[in-house]
């Protein structure tokens, strides 16, 4: 029998209408245009707007999109994995919502977080249960509505993230397609460079944690950005070397869209061309769980069946790590 492999066989995506713009955030905090691109090479970001909408939201879209484009009876979907920092609210699973909204009634479900790595560390998840021979199709969503945890008021971490969310779907290959090998990492260390403080267990929500904006994401830009900068760069050199695979073998490398400084140090260590770098942090910013699926989205039509990706992610925890993957259709 050939060795099952867990393949994307199928992506969907959605972002919000609403655009916000660098010109747009001149008028709501102390920044401008040019020094918010030349920094993060970000010109605009997609907010959620409207009562009562969560990440849920955006997750049915991105997952309704894919089952319309594979044509895949929800109803066979075994697995529904919701990678996310922003669930709908606590104790009450968002994957388990956003799957029965999208007719997935046969399937079990959990959310995932991982920060900034959540989709990555899901893929490692969904193509588990593929390559175990008992599921054979894994629906992993990743999305966040980081508008719901940013502070606009403070213009360190307010023109860095937006909205949305993408989906792909896994099942079985046995032509050697499919994700190849993983090099995934954390370290709790990095817990307090990058954090919502308020509103877990250790520290819940009160009148005094509100009053000192605890319940907004903090950063400790210089710590994060040189353990970013590093570490992703790091793991793409690793799963590199391990797989004996040159630049030339690389078809795309699908990075964290966090800062497009951090995305271009990563393909510089690999000397890998700039042709062969996904990159839409410019429209999207960091949409922390759905930046990978986006990127799939986006690129979708040029990717070959066969292609060699290298995904990489590096996210709060500290999390971080990368993916072999090679694609398994043509568009």
């Amino acid at each position: 029998m050939s060795k099952i492999s867990a393949a994307i066989t199928a992506v969907g995506a959605y972002v919000p209408e609403y655009v916000l713009t660098n010109k747009i955030l001149e008028s709501m905090v102390d920044t401008n245009d040019e020094w918010i691109t030349s920094r993060t090479g970000i010109k605009e970001r997609r907010i959620l707007k409207g009562e009562g909408k969560g990440t849920s939201y955006m997750a049915i879209k991105a997952a309704n999109q894919l089952i319309a484009k594979r044509q895949i009876n929800p109803k066979d979907i075994e697995l529904v994995i919701v990678a996310t920092a922003t669930p709908d609210m606590q104790a009450a699973s968002t994957a388990a919502y956003t799957a029965t909204a999208i007719g997935a009634v046969n399937a079990f479900s959990f959310d995932l977080e991982a920060a900034c790595s959540s989709f990555l560390f899901g893929m490692s998840t969904a193509a588990k249960y593929i390559e175990s021979g008992r599921y054979k199709n894994v629906l992993l969503i990743g999305a966040d509505k980081n508008s719901s945890m940013i502070n606009y008021e403070d213009r360190s971490t307010c023109i860095i993230f937006g909205d949305g969310a993408g989906a792909v779907l896994f099942e079985p290959n046995e032509d050697g397609l499919g994700l190849q090998d993983e090099y995934l990492r954390s370290n709790g260390a990095g817990r307090e460079f990058l954090q919502v403080k308020s509103s877990g267990s250790s520290y819940p929500v009160t009148a005094e944690t509100l009053a000192k904006k605890e319940n907004f994401v903090f950063q400790d830009g210089k710590t994060v950005f040189k353990n970013a900068v590093f570490n992703m760069a790091d793991v793409t050199v690793k799963i590199l070397e391990r797989n004996h695979l040159n630049k030339s073998d690389i078809a795309w490398l699908a990075a964290h869209q966090a800062n497009k400084r951090i995305i271009d140090a990563t393909a510089n260590r690999i000397a890998l061309e700039p042709e062969k770098v996904m990159m839409n942090i410019e429209k999207y910013g960091n949409t922390t769980s759905a930046t990978l699926p986006l990127l799939l989205s986006d690129y979708e039509t040029q990717l070959k069946k066969g292609d060699n990706i290298i995904f990489a992610a590096f996210g709060g925890g500290f999390t971080w790590g990368s993916i072999y993957l090679k694609w398994a259709y043509n568009s």
